[in-house]
C-alpha cells in the first residue's frame, strides 16, 4: 500500500474532473481537467466554479481538502473500519495524509466521484446480513472473538454516519443496510422503516426503502442508493460540504439550506419540499437534522442541481435541540414554522397545508 501519494486524479463516471496535488507547503490545490472545463458541471457550485483557476481550500475542517472531497471519505462506522484495517497492517491511520485516504475509498464512496490510484479494489461477495451483523456487534462489544474484519470492511468501510452499514448490491439495485449500534433498541430497522413510511404519507420524497429479513432481530432497515442510477453513478454533495462547513459543529440555520436551494436549484420547488421536510423534523422531534443529512444531485438531464430524496429520518425527542435552527430556534414552534414561510418569502397558504397534512398523520 502506497502512503506517500501526492497526486491524486477525480474522476466521474470514468472522466476526469479535474486534479488533487499537495504542494510544498502540504496545502492541496484541486485543478479542472481542460475537457471537464468544456463538457462538465461545477462540483461545487459556491467554491469550484468551473475555471482553469488553482483552487486551494481556506476551511479549517477537512485538512485542505474541499467539503465535496471530505464528503466522500467515511466517517463514523465506516472510518472506525478503515482505522482496523489499516492497524492489521501496521499502519497509523492518522499520519496518512487526505489524499491517501481518498485511495482508500475503493469506488464505494457516497456520491459520484472517484480518486485513483485506487488501492482497494471492489471484490464482489455473497452477503449474509444475520452473519454480518453478528461479526458487526463483537466490534461494537469490543470481544476477544475473533472478527472477519475483511468481510465487514469490504461492505461497510465507505460508510458515513455513526450507524453500523453494509454497502450491498442485488437485483433491484444499491442499498445502504444499517445494523443496530450499541446503543439503540434492538429494533431500531422496523422503527426506522416506520419513520419512512410516516414521512412518505406526509408528503415527503424519500428515497426507496424497505425492511430487509433477519433471523436475530426485526429486520434491517435498508435505503436504496440515490447516488447510483442504472449503474451509472450520480454527483452528490452535501449542504454542510458546499458551505465549507463540518456537520459536526450546529452552526447551520434552515436559512442557509433554503438560500442555497434558491442559489443552486433548476427548480424552486425544492423549497416547498424543504420547508416539508424542515416542518416533519419539527413536529415529529427528528432533532438529528444537521447539514450532512441533506444533500444535493447534480441532475444531468436538467443541467443543474436538484435537492436529494430525503433520508436519515428517525425520531430523536431525548436531544437537547435540533441540529439546525429555525430562524435561530433551536426548538422551534409551530409558530416558528409560519414565520419562517413570512421570512423566506414562501406561499403561506401552502405552507399551512403541508402543517397541516403533517399533523393529521401523526396524530
Amino acid at each position: 500500500m502506497k502512503i506517500d501519494i501526492k497526486r491524486v486524479l477525480v474522476k466521474f463516471n470514468n472522466k476526469i474532473v479535474g486534479y488533487l496535488q499537495e504542494l510544498d507547503n502540504k496545502q492541496i490545490a484541486f485543478q479542472y481537467d481542460d475537457e471537464w472545463l468544456r463538457n462538465g458541471f461545477s462540483i461545487s457550485p459556491l467554491s469550484l466554479p468551473l475555471s482553469s483557476e488553482v483552487y486551494i481550500s481556506k476551511s479549517p475542517h477537512f485538512n485542505g481538502l474541499f467539503g465535496v472531497f471530505n464528503d466522500s471519505l467515511p466517517d463514523g462506522w465506516g472510518e472506525l473500519l478503515v482505522r482496523r484495517m489499516l492497524a492489521k497492517k501496521g499502519i497509523n491511520f492518522d499520519k496518512l495524509s487526505p489524499l491517501v485516504r481518498l485511495t482508500l475509498i475503493s469506488g464505494k464512496g457516497l456520491g459520484g466521484l472517484d480518486y485513483e490510484p485506487m488501492q482497494i479494489e471492489n471484490e464482489k461477495q455473497s452477503v449474509d446480513l444475520d452473519k454480518l451483523a453478528l461479526e458487526v456487534k463483537k466490534i461494537l462489544d469490543d470481544t476477544d472473538d475473533v472478527v472477519d474484519l475483511d468481510k465487514v470492511f469490504a461492505f461497510g468501510g465507505s460508510s458515513g454516519g455513526a450507524r453500523p452499514k453494509a454497502h450491498i448490491k442485488n437485483d433491484f439495485g444499491e442499498w445502504i443496510v444499517k445494523f443496530p449500534s450499541s446503543i439503540d433498541p434492538i429494533n431500531i430497522g422496523k422503527l426506522e422503516y416506520k419513520a419512512n413510511e410516516l414521512a412518505k404519507k406526509c408528503g415527503i420524497n424519500t428515497n426507496e426503502f424497505k425492511l430487509f429479513p433477519s433471523k436475530i432481530y426485526e429486520g434491517f432497515f435498508g435505503a436504496k442508493r440515490f447516488d447510483r442510477e442504472n449503474n451509472k453513478k450520480v454527483h452528490m454533495i452535501s449542504l454542510s460540504a458546499l458551505l465549507e462547513t463540518t456537520h459536526r459543529i450546529p452552526n447551520l440555520d434552515y436559512t442557509h439550506l433554503f438560500q442555497v436551494i434558491q442559489k443552486i436549484c433548476v427548480n424552486q420547488k425544492d423549497l416547498y419540499e424543504a420547508y416539508r421536510r424542515m416542518s416533519f423534523n419539527v413536529l415529529y422531534k427528528n432533532k438529528d437534522d444537521h447539514g450532512k443529512n441533506f444533500a444535493f444531485l447534480y441532475d444531468e438531464k436538467q443541467n443543474g442541481y436538484v435537492l436529494s430524496p430525503a433520508y436519515d429520518i428517525t425520531k430523536t425527542s431525548n436531544k437537547f435541540e435540533h441540529e439546525m435552527t429555525v430562524l435561530g430556534e433551536g426548538n422551534p414552534t409551530e409558530d416558528d414554522l409560519i414565520n419562517f414561510a413570512k421570512e423566506m418569502k414562501l406561499s403561506i397558504k401552502e405552507c399551512k397545508e403541508i402543517i397541516q397534512k403533517i399533523k393529521s398523520n401523526l396524530r
